[in-house]
């Protein structure tokens, strides 16, 4: 009969938007705006097939057709390489299915998800953290999309290369630590991205079945271009490994590591995306087979060319850029053309992974810092600005531990991660209270204590430090050896170190609005009232919850205003 009732405890009161409603606090309508609300029924328009698309036209990019040249490099053989890579993103996919679920269930995003882990203004940390590495990144990946606008340009005007005593453009900001030739076309590629940060993220889903469909058709015409031209595979494929025993052990651990640090922004961002599918099992299947699959066949092709390479040119290069100049070098119309259809689909790629992973990430994040002035579009185009006058070939041209440290930063995103999977699956068992998650209230359940949530920063913390002297090693300082195996293991030892820390945190200290029993009421959710009426009791306070159990179950059964909820009869 309980069961029966907690079925029929999902329907939410009809929505009010925020400009036409009278009932919102202050509070409120800094934690409030179009783009933070649950998504409403007819904005939820991804289906399986668009997450296929999704993954398909996010794993055909130029880190990930590098992604086993370091593990090649370090020792492995290519065949251990690729493992790791399906190991890696295996992993990956299942940190993303469930923060993916989350999304997909509640209809929320990321930030307003936080609320619930690290508390109502507590929150902005985690998610301020998140936007300015999408920023930083957003302008990194734009400098290599400009490298394949360069590619473009050199494939119709060979003299499109800077001056070097033999033609090409003069250039004219010698002390900028870049080239007119790169600026440039570093420029027409971020000028270019603008107009695809203007769609709603519930039709930016066209830009990636595009991608799907030309991105790895051009990658697999690369493919047998060089196979051909090599007349084989190479001898890459033939190269067996160096590194043996414990040796051998922990390089692959490494290369396992390397693909989920690769992939730690989008577990956290998931749900962005997730809580625009129609069902949660659209967000599940889906991204579970499409990612291990879409990077390991990435992965796979980038070895192979690689390998073929060195045939061709007597040397192993790993970046496809690098191998389509070397092409353009030898002349010839067919190269020519064979070239600027490749570049172009690399150009689409990084332009769907900086939208996908960064402009759109930003933009979320900077709504919940700013409800009342930003939108997601407002966001990804503030993210674009940032992206051009941090003058990313500076960042890339000052240290070659460039990409070290923001890989390092996978660190503070699994605590993150850590603790929202922790306190959703374990301590909440999937119960949510969205009208609470957009309140300001001192009494709500997501406030805790000044609106923080001292358990979640904790754990946060706790994830984070776990790993700080092996973080030391890697960047070349004299560290013990068990740190740097910690380091090795660093997105699963912050992620249960934080997750654990955080479930003994709530057993000890319990906290509000949580469930003894498994209940998703999500799922039902079609509109979402968030105004706080007058007449609404003050229900919880993190003060006098300590005597109690902190559950919210006395709202359950037949008194059922308590948690805002209506029956569906």
């Amino acid at each position: 009969m309980e069961k029966v009732k907690r079925s029929r405890l999902a329907y939410y009161a009809s929505k009010l938007a925020v400009e036409s409603e009278p009932n919102l606090t202050t509070a409120q309508l800094m934690l409030y705006n179009h783009d933070l609300k649950p998504v409403e029924p007819e904005r939820r328009q991804w289906g399986a097939w668009n997450f296929v698309g999704f993954w398909v036209a996010d794993s055909f990019n130029i880190n990930t057709w590098m992604i086993s040249s370091a593990n090649i490099v370090d020792g492995l053989s290519w065949w251990q390489s690729w493992i790791c890579v399906w190991l890696g993103y295996s992993i990956a996919a299942c940190f993303v299915c469930m923060t993916g679920r989350i999304g997909a269930t509640y209809h929320i995003s990321f930030p307003v998800i936080n609320r619930s882990s690290f508390g109502i203004w507590g929150a902005l940390w985690p998610v301020f953290n998140r936007a300015a590495m999408a920023c930083i990144w957003y302008g990194v990946q734009a400098w290599i999309g400009g490298t394949c606008v360069y590619l473009m340009i050199r494939a119709i005007w060979s003299n499109w290369r800077d001056d070097t005593g033999q033609g090409g453009i003069k250039n004219g900001i010698p002390t900028s630590g870049t080239n007119t030739v790169a600026f440039v076309s570093f420029f027409f590629f971020w000028l270019g991205s603008l107009p695809f940060i203007y769609p709603p993220v519930h039709k930016i889903r066209h830009l990636f079945t595009v991608k799907a469909y030309f991105v790895p058709t051009a990658g697999i015409a690369f493919f047998i271009w060089a196979i051909v031209r090599a007349k084989g595979i190479g001898p890459i494929v033939h190269q067996s490994g160096t590194k043996h025993g414990s040796e051998l052990g922990w390089l692959m651990v490494r290369g396992i590591m390397s693909a989920i640090a690769n992939f730690a922004t989008l577990i956290v961002n998931d749900p962005d995306f997730a809580r625009f599918a129609r069902k949660p099992s659209d967000a599940f299947l889906p991204q579970l087979i499409t990612i291990p699959v879409g990077f390991a066949i990435t992965s796979f092709i980038g070895i192979m060319v690689s390998s073929s390479s060195t045939v061709i040119f007597g040397n192993s290069i790993w970046n496809p850029l690098d191998l389509l100049e070397a092409f353009l070098e030898e002349g010839g119309s067919a190269q020519r053309f064979g070239v600027f259809i490749i570049a172009a689909a690399f150009a689409l790629a990084q332009l769907g992974t900086n939208i996908a992973a960064n402009s759109i990430s930003a933009g979320t994040d900077m709504t919940a810092l700013a409800p009342r002035w930003i939108s997601i579009r407002r966001g990804g185009y503030i993210c674009a600005l940032v992206g051009l006058v941090m003058c990313p070939w500076n960042l890339l041209s000052t240290t070659n531990n460039f990409t070290t440290y923001l890989s390092a930063y996978s660190v503070f995103l699994s605590s993150i991660a850590g603790v929202m999977i922790c306190d959703y699956y374990v301590v909440r068992k999937g119960y949510l209270q969205i009208k609470d998650l957009y309140s300001g209230k001192k009494t709500g359940p997501y406030y805790y204590t000044g609106g923080f949530h001292w358990r979640g920063y904790t754990a946060y913390i706790a994830g984070i430090l776990i790993n700080v002297v092996g973080f030391a090693g890697a960047i070349g300082r004299d560290v013990p050896t068990g740190a740097k195996r910690i380091y090795d293991l660093n997105f699963f030892a912050g992620f249960l170190v934080a997750s654990i820390t955080y479930w003994a945190l709530c057993k000890i200290s319990p906290i509000p609005a949580t469930s003894d029993t498994w209940m998703e009421v999500g799922d039902e959710i079609t509109e979402v009232f968030v105004a706080y009426l007058d007449s609404d009791a003050e229900r919880y306070d993190e003060e006098v919850m300590h005597g109690g159990s902190g559950k919210g179950q006395e709202t359950l059964g037949e008194t059922i205003h308590g948690k805002n909820f209506l029956r569906k009869d």
